[in-house]
């Protein structure tokens, strides 16, 4: 099994930043691709970035494009978010997800293992 911790969420003004962070433990796997999603009340849930195992090409959602940043540290078997310029419908629960792959993937159901989410909370 492999657990995923994140932290780094909260309460920020708009226009504010924040840094998500996901360390993975367990029995970690090689090569994994990691990816953020984030559901809002009666929302489904969307992936907002995903990074393949090498940090190459990386996917964002059209509606973050430009403000936020994923990266990951395979060392520490962790990844980030950075989120800038922050608007109030970015609030959500932000979730971090890791698969078996060698490529990047941003659907919901390839996923395998899930993190328990973290609150970002935008104020306006």
């Amino acid at each position: 099994q492999v657990q995923l911790v994140e932290s780094g969420g909260g309460l920020v003004q708009a226009g504010g930043s924040l840094r998500l962070s996901c360390a993975a433990s367990g029995r970690t796997f090689t090569p994994s691709a990691m990816g953020w999603f984030r559901q809002a009340p009666g929302k489904e849930r969307e992936c907002v970035g995903a990074i393949p195992w090498n940090g190459g090409l990386t996917y964002y959602a059209d509606s973050v494009k430009g403000r936020f940043t994923i990266s990951r540290d395979n060392a520490k078997n962790t990844v980030y978010l950075q989120m800038n310029s922050l608007k109030p419908e970015d609030t959500a629960v932000y979730y971090c997800a890791v698969v078996r792959s060698r490529v990047i993937l941003s659907e919901v159901k390839k996923y395998d293992y899930w993190g328990q989410g973290t609150q970002v909370t935008v104020s306006s």
